[in-house]
Parts: C-alpha cells; structure tokens; sequence
C-alpha cells in the first residue's frame, strides 16, 4: 500500500487517482486500487516494498510533475497498525483518532519525548511501527498534531482511524 503525503490538499499538487492508479500499474505493480482522493493506493508486488518509495516518488515527479513523499506499507504491516492500535477506545469518532505512519521504524524514535509532555484531552502513543493520535478537536487545532509534524518533518502522513479501517479491509479481500 502506498501513502502520499500532502497531495490534493487545497490547489496544490494535484493528483488524479485514475493517474495514479495508471503510474503504478506501469511500474509493475497489480490489482492497484486507490481510496479517496488523497493519495491512498493498494497494490501487488512480488518485489520487496524497500525500493517501492523511491520508485513511486521518482515516477510521481517524473510523469506527474508532483514532489511529494510517499510511504509504503505491507499488508502484514497494516494488519498490525490496525490491530495494536491502543486508543482505539479513547473516542468514538473514527475522524478524530489518526494513525502517524512513518517514513521508516527508526522515524518513531523522533516522537519518544512527545510522550512525555501532556497535552490535554489529546492522547499519543507511539507503536512498533506507527503512532495513534487521538485528537478530539480536529487536527487544524490540534496541539499534538503540529508538534508530531514539528517532530517528523515530510517523513510522516497521517490517516484517520476511518480510513486506516478501509484501507485494510482492502488489502484483506
């Protein structure tokens, strides 16, 4: 599954998911589906997913005139962010709670002194391969949000809960 960060936001970088869905076909990648329009794409690939963002990113600029990072998850991955997801009962609205996925592992290490701040009603917990973000008054207000940004710099996109859910239902069947 592949991520990209800060597309279709506003005016700026446009991407169509018809073109998207084009681009990686033609990098090789089968059964590319994509979800909304903000840049989520699940696909086959027997080739390991290591290489997958460079290429992705490399092609997006290339053929679509659009920089942006893209991050890359396997299914099995994906399966565990949505399984070890400690906030999932802090709140009841899928909208408010955000699951952080990293350019790399070692990126959640960048997050570690957050946890040791308090931030109010908002929660952060930092996962083996992702972190959850439980921000009850939307992310253009939230504190936790922007320090997360602060923190990863483009090495990170974020989802909400909603999405994360469909994305992997996706990938399951």
């Amino acid at each position: 599954m592949a991520l990209l960060r800060g597309i279709n936001v506003g005016k700026a970088k446009r991407v169509a998911m018809a073109d998207l869905r084009t681009l990686l076909e033609e990098l090789g990648y089968g059964e590319v589906r994509t979800l909304l329009n903000s840049g989520n794409a699940v696909f086959s690939s027997a080739d390991a997913v290591s290489d997958a963002p460079r290429r992705i990113e490399g092609a997006i600029q290339e053929r679509l005139g659009v920089t942006c990072r893209v991050m890359v998850v396997g299914g099995a991955s994906l399966e565990v962010i949505a399984r070890e997801n400690p906030l999932q009962e802090v709140g009841n609205n899928p909208s408010r709670l955000m699951v952080a996925f990293p350019g790399s592992r070692a990126d959640l290490a960048k997050l570690r002194p957050l946890l040791k701040q308090s931030w109010g009603a908002e929660r952060l917990a930092v996962g083996a391969t992702a972190a959850y973000l439980w921000i009850p008054d939307g992310v253009i207000q939230s504190q936790l949000s922007k320090a997360v940004d602060r923190a990863m710099g483009d090495g990170v996109t974020t989802r909400n809960w909603a999405t994360v859910l469909k994305l992997a239902a996706m990938v399951s069947g």
